[in-house]
Order: structure tokens, then C-alpha cells, then sequence
């Protein structure tokens, strides 16, 4: 392998992508126990490709919801990879051709790595060594999960029935570094809780996500005039 490609940002492209690419098997079991088949769990994570939106899904299929309030939930946490979109096409200004392809691959780790680097070189080396790398991976193992899982038998007796909400909180946990993602989180929770015994499978995630949305508009109004009150200010002095 040629020195000059395999740089900084193609090993931590490679590495994300191992470690990220081992976890499809999980979502591969998992989805086999929510009652998916196999061809479904390849499917899924060939053209859907995020990790928590996949993670989501299955879920609400898990809890008994319908594939429809899988899909809204699925759909609410890939939000956040249009705002990745965003970022990667001003930072690597790809032409048009390319830019389907790149849509596909943008991901949390693909982000991550690309704009940890310097150079636009490195930008581009780690975004699609990443993103390409553990799309690949996420589906071979995907299969993998999914063949155990088809094997394994009832999901109730290997614990499988509650996996996906713990898999789901450890997507969750590292990202609650301080106290606003705390205090929203545990929002969240609490909609939840009082949803469940009232509403149909799925429909509490949507109530959940709902709450956080609001949250999040009522914190923008509020902070937006106190930026222009100082923002005058400043011009004034």
C-alpha cells in the first residue's frame, strides 16, 4: 500500500470503520427478533444506512408499533444527516455527479472524520474511506447478525425482546456531556412514560422527539433577541 494514501485520515477511516461496521451485527440479530427476514435486514441497512435511525425502526417494530410510526421515528432521528450534507458539500465542494453518492455515505463517522482534518486533501481521503468503509462492513455483518439471529430461536429467551432499547441508549449515553442534552433527555423520558399506557406502539417516540423539537424552537426564539440586544448594543458603544 502506496505511503502517500495510507495517511492520518485513512487509518482513523479505517479503524471507524471496523468498529462501527462489527456493531451490524447486532442490528442484524435485532432486527431478525423484531421479525424482520434477512432479505429485509439487508435491504434496511443497504439504502436506509444509519445506524440510529435503523435502531429506531426496529424498535417500534420490536414494541409492536407499525412499520409507518417505524418509519416517522426512523425518519426524525435522520434529520441530523441533512445538516451533515450541508456541511460536507461546503467543506468538500464535490461536483454534481458525485453528490448521490456522497448523500449515501453521509453519516455520523463520515463527518466526523472528514472535518477532523486539515487539509481538503485529508478532508476527502477520510470522508470516503469511512463512509465507504463502514457501509461495507455494516452490511456484511448485517447478514452475519441476521443469519445468527434466524438460528438463535425465540428472541425472548436470549434477551433479544429489550436489546434494541439498550443498544439504542448506548448510541444515546455518549453524547449526554452536559446539562441540556441531560435535561432533554430526560424530557424525553418522562413524555415517554406517560405516553405508553395511553397510545399505540411507536406513537411515544413521536411524542418524544416532538417534545425535544419544541424545546429546541422555544431556546431559539429566547436567545435569538438577547444576540441582537447585544448585538446593537455593541454598535451603540
Amino acid at each position: 500500500m502506496s505511503t502517500s494514501w495510507f495517511t492520518p485520515a485513512t487509518r482513523m477511516g479505517l479503524s471507524i470503520a471496523v468498529a462501527t461496521g462489527l456493531y451490524g451485527i447486532s442490528f442484524g440479530a435485532l432486527a431478525v427478533a423484531a421479525g424482520l427476514n434477512l432479505w429485509q435486514c439487508i435491504v434496511l441497512s443497504a439504502l436506509m444506512f444509519t445506524g440510529g435511525s435503523q435502531f429506531a425502526f426496529i424498535g417500534v417494530l420490536a414494541g409492536g408499533g407499525t412499520p409507518v410510526a417505524g418509519y416517522s421515528a426512523a425518519s426524525l432521528l435522520g434529520i441530523r444527516n441533512s445538516v451533515y450534507g450541508m456541511q460536507i458539500k461546503q467543506a468538500l465542494r464535490p461536483s454534481a455527479s458525485l453528490v448521490p453518492l456522497m448523500a449515501q455515505v453521509t453519516i455520523d463517522e463520515s463527518t466526523a472524520t472528514s472535518l477532523g482534518q486539515s487539509s481538503l486533501a485529508e478532508k476527502k481521503r477520510g470522508f470516503w474511506v469511512a463512509g465507504v468503509g463502514v457501509w461495507l462492513l455494516w452490511n456484511l455483518f448485517t447478514i452475519v447478525g441476521a443469519l445468527l439471529g434466524e438460528r438463535m430461536g425465540d428472541p425472548a429467551a436470549w434477551g433479544l425482546d429489550g436489546a434494541a432499547v439498550a443498544a439504542f441508549l448506548g448510541l444515546l449515553w455518549p453524547r449526554l456531556k452536559s446539562a441540556e442534552p441531560v435535561f432533554v433527555a430526560f424530557g424525553a423520558v418522562l413524555v415517554t412514560a406517560l405516553a405508553v399506557p395511553v397510545s399505540a406502539p411507536g406513537v411515544p417516540i413521536l411524542l418524544a422527539a416532538a417534545a425535544a423539537v419544541i424545546y429546541a424552537l422555544i431556546t431559539y426564539r429566547r436567545g435569538k433577541p438577547a444576540t441582537e440586544h447585544g448585538q446593537r448594543q455593541r454598535v451603540d458603544s
